[in-house]
């Protein structure tokens, strides 16, 4: 917990400091954290919540805003709930891929113990229980969850629970070296994403950052390898 806290303290400091290369800010900090993309955060649950505590703690804390904290999933369903109840309405978001459980249990390998409705069930729990609406996670992937059927599955199983309880992020897979997947094509993504807006669930598709410097989510590793394997180094 104390390292994940770190982090923050250690930005605070860049920004006051002007160390991101621009004007010093004395009175500006960070407000807006995500967990993602740094390991399966309710499989921490512990250190996740003793930080998300220190984060919020207007006392003896950082005093952040809980709203502005997202907390990201795979969908650790038992865990989704205990978060539910921790009184702390944090943003949640679940990380879905795909909306039926042949497609999940290759993408998600921790679907095969959970399913998609029960995934589901649970994130419609969170917001039952906190009134915070929850965003769906959807990393579209050329020829292999962009299907317009697959678009509208999700819509069907995402209103069978409800009325503006939720709102969909799709984002275009950022491509790593060696990967044989890569995005959808643009009408496909704007297809996909006209498909749910007409079924009434709010859809927005996000922008992708850090391509052009193989900064996005999954590509550093990946060129950490590469660059490891051209020297003849050993590969972690």
């Amino acid at each position: 917990a104390a390292e994940i806290i770190e982090q923050v303290v250690r930005a605070n400091r860049l920004i006051r400091d002007g160390g991101f290369g621009a004007a010093a800010h004395p009175d500006e900090r960070v407000t807006n954290i995500v967990f993602m993309g740094m390991g399966e955060p309710l499989a921490n649950y512990a250190r996740l919540m003793q930080a998300v505590r220190v984060m919020v703690d207007k006392d003896h804390g950082l005093g952040m805003s809980a709203r502005g904290i997202t907390v990201s999933t795979v969908g650790l369903v038992p865990a989704i709930r205990k978060l539910a109840d921790e009184n702390i309405p944090v943003t949640f978001a679940l990380s879905l891929h795909a909306p039926d459980d042949h497609l999940r249990d290759e993408l998600i390998p921790v679907n095969s113990r959970w399913k998609v409705d029960e995934a589901l069930d649970a994130a419609y729990a969170y917001y039952e229980k906190t009134g915070r609406r929850v965003s769906i996670e959807y990393a579209l992937i050329k020829d292999m969850n962009d299907h317009a059927w697959r678009a509208d599955l999700l819509a069907e199983k995402l209103n069978q629970r409800g009325r503006g309880w939720v709102h969909v992020n799709p984002i275009p897979l950022n491509p790593t070296p060696g990967s044989v997947w890569t995005s959808s094509e643009r009408d496909v993504q704007d297809e996909f994403v006209r498909r749910l807006n007409d079924a009434g669930v709010p859809t927005t598709l996000r922008d992708t950052r850090g391509k052009e410097i193989d900064g996005a989510c999954g590509q550093l590793v990946a060129t950490a390898e590469d660059e490891a394997a051209a020297a003849g180094a050993p590969v972690a």
